[in-house]
């Protein structure tokens, strides 16, 4: 039982409730932790055993064995003292500014994806303009396909191609500024 001080009359220990509100905002940083790459855990300031667990929960595929498997971790994360957790919460929302800038990438390379497809040759000599070293016929291409593939009412192949041309040559432009360096798995994209 908890109990109180006779003294102060404060609890002894953490409701039920508390105990449970902690263990579930564990439970969620170990699902963000699951979500991030290879990369990304490196970064964080946690301990070689943790990040063994994390990269095991992250492998399993299977959704009933991966809850299991990050409800472990959650369980091996609560182990670790309160500073630790307080850390690794504190470089995910450093990394947020990068998350930010990923999505806006992101957004620009759909926003020229739709132009090139719109526009055409306008908008394929603006995006030369601005990332020169894009390949422009595999683009123009591209465009050229997916403007059929839409018409005919066909599967986006073309469509899902030129994202991936466009965020390659957006990414390049952005690395060649030095603005950031951005990971982005960019088959799972659209």
């Amino acid at each position: 039982m908890r109990g109180r001080d006779e003294d102060t009359g404060d609890f002894h220990s953490p409701s039920r409730s508390e105990q449970r509100r902690e263990a579930l905002d564990v439970l969620a940083l170990a699902h963000v932790l699951v979500g991030k790459t290879v990369v990304e855990l490196e970064k964080l300031p946690m301990d070689d055993a943790l990040r063994a667990h994390v990269r095991d929960a992250a492998r399993i595929s299977s959704p009933i064995a991966r809850k299991r498997a990050v409800a472990f971790l959650a369980k091996q994360m609560r182990k670790e003292e309160d500073e630790t957790l307080d850390a690794i919460r504190d470089a995910l929302d450093a990394n947020s500014e990068g998350a930010r800038r990923q999505v806006a990438m992101m957004h620009r390379a759909e926003d020229w994806r739709v132009r090139l497809i719109e526009s055409g040759d306008d908008a394929l000599a603006a995006f030369i303009d601005e990332n020169p070293n894009a390949d422009r016929q595999r683009l123009r291409q591209l465009a050229r396909n997916a403007q059929e593939e839409a018409k005919r009412n066909k599967p986006p192949r073309a469509f899902r191609e030129l994202y991936r041309e466009v965020l390659a040559a957006v990414q390049g432009e952005v690395a060649r500024d030095g603005d950031v360096d951005i990971e982005i798995d960019i088959d799972d994209e659209n």
